[in-house]
């Protein structure tokens, strides 16, 4: 045991002196989770929408106030005609434009209809239908507070409620997911790249010939890195309460396990590719553009796996980060047990054994 912790604290030692390695590990984690988190959001937020208001009476200006308390839409209230409008969609500095009629409060006072005429710019299909679901929930909101202050007898009304997601957060929808992808990333390459940079170097021999079994040469370089990925998971897990403001209700102990699970999985691929590799570059390509478009494809956190071909589906269940994604939305974001997610960690546990067994083995004691 004493030499084994002589040489853990060897890595660490060598984890610290390289800044590159510091960047990667603790560096790229932040950006990815703030950049997902606020950049790459599936809300449609600050949309620009003209607003020309032809009748200028009570219920017109109410009805703009109302849509002027939306946080996700910039309104600009102006007096232009369609000559205006279409210059103004033609430059792409609206997306939306809302026009209320001469007479439209005398039409619904009186005659109990009104129309609206809303436009959009078609060129970009999602933003242009978000803008009418947008407006027409909050033109039926408007409609029902007005039919309910006449007295009159209310429609029938659909209330929506998002479980786990109540307070409509678009965090939720990425960062279960980017924590999979930086773990598997970070984990992978950095491991990866320990023992190649050994052969490079020339100091692999050293390690072979010392008295020192070489299968805890593959132990020692990966305990550090397992050790510093808790603490990385921690601070993705701090970003993600304190500044995306995201609430943890499952249990923080399954969580560290599982993550733990997780990151041996993600280290014993490492070791594995290593092992079969002979330069950093070629180590670094595999773990890099290997493992990332596999985690962003088949994970399941950009696109619906349901959507894909039966054979992309039966490929994404060799990908270790699809199960830990399922486990950590159920456990961090819908607070269940491990009766819940039992067997993808059986899978999990299945994939780390077989992959360490693996890399084990392709070590060679020989140069």
């Amino acid at each position: 045991m004493k030499q084994l912790l002589v040489f853990i604290r060897k890595e660490f030692y060598h984890v610290f002196r390289d800044r590159r390695t510091l960047l990667i590990m603790f560096g790229l984690p932040v950006v990815q989770i703030v950049l997902f988190g606020f950049a790459l959001s599936s809300e449609v937020k600050n949309i620009r929408l003209v607003i020309a208001d032809y009748a200028k009476d009570q219920e017109s200006r109410e009805l703009i106030q109302k849509v002027m308390t939306s946080e996700y839409l910039i309104v600009e209230q102006v007096q232009a005609d369609y000559e205006q409008l279409a210059d103004e969609f033609k430059k792409g500095e609206v997306k939306g434009a809302l026009i209320i009629p001469a007479n439209f409060g005398a039409d619904w006072v009186h005659l109990n209809q009104a129309t609206l005429q809303l436009i959009t710019d078609g060129s970009d299909p999602n933003i242009s239908k978000t803008i009418v679901q947008y407006l027409t929930a909050i033109i039926t909101d408007f409609q029902q507070q007005r039919t309910s202050a006449s007295g009159s007898q209310l429609p029938i009304q659909t209330q929506i409620r998002m479980l786990y997601n109540e307070e409509q957060n678009g965090s939720l929808n990425f960062i279960p997911g980017v924590m999979a992808l930086i773990l598997m990333i970070v984990c992978t390459a950095l491991t990866s790249v320990s023992i190649v940079k050994e052969k490079e170097m020339g100091t692999m021999e050293v390690l072979l010939v010392s008295p020192f079994k070489p299968v805890w040469v593959l132990i020692a370089k990966a305990i550090p890195y397992l050790i510093l990925s808790l603490v990385n998971f921690t601070l993705i897990l701090v970003l993600s309460v304190t500044v995306l403001d995201i609430q943890i209700r499952g249990s923080i102990l399954l969580l560290y396990f599982e993550s733990t699970l997780f990151i041996i999985t993600c280290l014993s691929l490492g070791l594995l590719i290593s092992n079969v590799t002979h330069s950093q570059q070629t180590a670094l390509l595999i773990s890099l553009m290997g493992m990332m478009l596999p985690t962003l494809i088949f994970t399941g956190f950009l696109m619906p796996l349901e959507n894909m071909p039966k054979v992309f589906q039966l490929i994404a269940h060799i990908i270790p980060s699809r199960w830990y994604y399922i486990i950590i939305k159920s456990v961090m974001l819908k607070g269940m047990g491990l009766q819940y997610v039992w067997k993808e960690t059986l899978v999990l546990i299945t994939m780390s054994s077989v992959l360490l067994i693996v890399a084990l083995k392709n070590f060679k004691i020989r140069l």
